[in-house]
């Protein structure tokens, strides 16, 4: 179940609690996606996010990438639900700025502000989905559940409709999803017309039987 965002405590560890907990981190990796601690203290790793996206996005192709204005480049569609991709990150990245890198990463050209980052966890056997505040660090959370994805996971969805910046959506983009919403709409309208005409035609069938003489 979803819950309210949780504003937890970020414990500041000390340089060698880090030492500790990414070594007690890599004895227990079983994809060989370790951590690193760097002579800095920042260390780096790898995340994965599931994507749980309800709506269709919008991605550059290659010739209109770094541009800024839309353009006909542009393609809007719904991405296949439950994706999985990995980011290698640091300890400094915020939520924020995974977004950026994943949204990135796909080339999607949607306004960030769209997304949110969500942890799935479990507690006493259920499943909990919450909200993270954009200034969290995602590979802390890692670090301190430990590898398994079990006991915490990171989604990318959308924000709620009520909390969708409408005005984050350009033009083209709103056009490209009025369009994929007519043609779902025309295509369960055919749906529901065959459906109906295959009736009729054994109602009709069945009648003829009835009323032939005999």
């Amino acid at each position: 179940k979803d819950v309210q965002k949780e504003r937890e405590p970020h414990v500041y560890l000390s340089k060698e609690e880090v030492k500790e907990k990414i070594q007690s981190y890599n004895s227990s990796v079983t994809d060989k996606l370790k951590m690193t601690l760097n002579a800095n203290g920042i260390y780096t790793g790898f995340i994965k996010v599931q994507l749980e996206l309800c709506r269709p996005i919008t991605v550059q192709s290659s010739q209109s990438q770094g541009r800024c204005a839309p353009s006909s480049q542009e393609t809007a569609f719904y991405l296949p639900d439950g994706c999985v991709n990995t980011l290698h990150i640091s300890s400094t990245n915020t939520v924020r700025e995974v977004i950026e890198a994943l949204l990135k990463k796909f080339f999607v050209a949607d306004n960030p502000a769209k997304f949110a980052l969500y942890k799935r966890c479990h507690k006493e056997d259920q499943v909990y989905t919450c909200k993270l505040s954009d200034r969290e660090h995602p590979l802390y959370l890692r670090l301190v559940a430990g590898p398994k994805t079990e006991m915490l996971s990171f989604v990318l969805r959308e924000h709620e409709t009520g909390e969708v910046m409408w005005e984050a959506f350009s033009i083209p983009e709103l056009q490209n999803f009025l369009r994929i919403l007519d043609k779902e709409e025309n295509d369960q309208l055919q749906v529901l017309k065959n459906r109906y005409a295959a009736y009729r035609g054994k109602l009709e069938e069945a009648l003829r039987g009835v009323l032939k003489p005999g």
